[in-house]
């Protein structure tokens, strides 16, 4: 059981005396200074917070609707996008068949409680200190304590999401991407896009259509947690948003058509009308921008022209993912079989949760387990940098990717291990990449059957996911 936050401890938070700045999913250490390589601030921006935020880190002005009960408007400057300097470009790998199509995973949190309105709901939520001045939410509905959720410090996307997102083509991101970068890599029916975590970081959604379908991108920096959805549901497709309210120091997103709440992590409803419903999570990888590119050349990459003035490429969470610190607005009880910020590879399959800490996988490069009745491969590559690092992500420590697949492949289970900077499976001498292509060998332009996971903070899926197996 995690512990229940007290009152007096809530009003603090909301009257920004904890020691954690608004942004982010909601909130995040203060820099030391402007972002490396910032320039003049060209204009002054207006924010509601309930606690100071950076010069470097304000929200585009509030709109009319936005609570100002308890906020007060601060003023304050952001800074011209930090540029990195392209490396040499890397060799467009063998081109393979489309990714085969996985069955995304429901992933219920096994923390809430039942769904349903109960008679002491208002009390609670009025206890709770949770403004719902501009919502039209059902609040009578919802699966977790209102006492669990917590203001980050933001109005309702005080951090803006992107709605209509513009893209470039690899060669013209190529100027300013450094190589290791981190980026989100999504791949549906042949067609990729890459979601550079620089932009993310300082919008945590970007509402997309990718192949047809309807994704929302989304990256809390608080639990390291990049997760892509189909935001379909029943027939109706749905636009999310940035709630500004946190729960286990994990973004809330909203969605405009019921004003539900929503869990980053999972991609559950857990307030409003559609409480208890399920987003699919579509398989994704977090991954340099070189294996992206050389992998997928005639990608389209999200453009840094995005409507809003950010200092892209700067890291406003500097220092944040050191691996002994605490996290940032999380009063849960820390599972201590894991440092609380070490990375995971996490996956839940059926009703079963494992984590391959990064720790593990650096040094073996490639695990298998077996998961709800799958076999599993899961494969690290060194390289990609953290954003949460130094202020400049361009500049960061090297933490690596995963891919995670079916090891089952035309009927034969396959077994793996690194080769390179690649990896090879015993059976046939086929060589892989970090994405489950196929490069060379009798499996060449082929695919492995990727499978929907993510590289969170261990706090964050451990308290999520708390019957989680470790895998070492």
């Amino acid at each position: 059981m995690r512990p229940t936050p007290f009152a007096p401890l809530r009003s603090l938070a909301a009257a920004g005396i904890l020691l954690a700045l608004a942004l982010g999913c909601g909130a995040a250490a203060a820099p030391t200074g402007q972002p490396e390589g910032a320039g003049t601030p060209p204009r002054v921006e207006t924010q509601l917070a309930a606690t100071p935020v950076p010069e470097s880190m304000r929200a585009e002005p509030a709109t009319a609707t936005e609570p100002t009960a308890t906020a007060a408007a601060s003023a304050g400057h952001s800074s011209p996008a930090t540029e990195a300097s392209p490396t040499a470009s890397a060799a467009a790998a063998t081109v393979a068949d489309p990714a085969p199509t996985a069955t995304a995973t429901a992933v219920p949190d096994p923390t809430k409680s039942e769904v349903g309105a109960e008679p002491d709901w208002a009390r609670e939520l009025r206890l709770a200190g949770i403004n719902t001045g501009i919502w039209e939410t059902n609040f009578s509905q919802h699966s977790v304590p209102y006492n669990e959720i917590f203001s980050g410090g933001v109005p309702r996307d005080g951090i803006p999401p992107i709605d209509d997102p513009r893209f470039v083509s690899v060669e013209d991101a190529d100027e300013w991407l450094e190589e290791k970068e981190p980026v989100i890599a999504l791949e549906i029916d042949g067609e990729a896009k890459a979601y550079p975590l620089q932009i993310l970081t300082w919008h945590e959604i970007a509402n997309d259509t990718l192949a047809g379908v309807p994704v929302s991108v989304t990256f809390c920096p608080l639990c390291n947690s990049a997760i892509v959805f189909d935001r379909r549901l029943d027939g109706e497709v749905y636009d999310f948003g940035v709630s500004g309210n946190l729960r286990n120091s994990d973004l809330i997103m909203w969605d405009r058509q019921t004003q539900s709440w929503w869990q980053q992590l999972t991609g559950e409803a857990i307030v409003g009308q559609l409480t208890g419903a399920q987003l699919d999570i579509l398989p994704a990888t977090l991954t340099a921008w070189q294996d992206f590119k050389a992998t997928f050349p005639d990608a389209q990459v999200l453009s840094r022209d995005t409507g809003h003035r950010r200092s892209y490429g700067a890291n406003p969470y500097a220092g944040y993912d050191e691996v002994g610190r605490s996290p940032f607005l999380f009063f849960g009880k820390e599972d201590d079989r894991l440092l609380p910020m070490e990375r995971v590879a996490a996956v839940t399959v059926g009703d079963e949760s494992a984590a391959f800490p990064f720790a593990s996988l650096e040094t073996e490069r490639v695990a298998h387990h077996s998961l709800g009745g799958q076999d599993l491969v899961v494969f690290f590559k060194p390289g990609a940098r953290s954003a949460l690092d130094k202020r400049s992500i361009a500049d960061s420590r090297e933490v690596g990717s995963t891919g995670m697949f079916l090891r089952e492949l035309d009927g034969q289970t396959l077994t793996f291990a690194a080769d390179g900077d690649g990896f090879v499976d015993q059976e046939t001498e086929t060589r892989w990449n970090v994405f489950g292509q196929g490069v060379s060998g009798p499996h060449a332009g082929k695919r492995l059957t990727p499978v929907a996971h993510a590289n969170h903070f261990w706090f964050a899926w451990a308290a999520f996911r708390p019957d989680t197996t470790v895998v070492r």
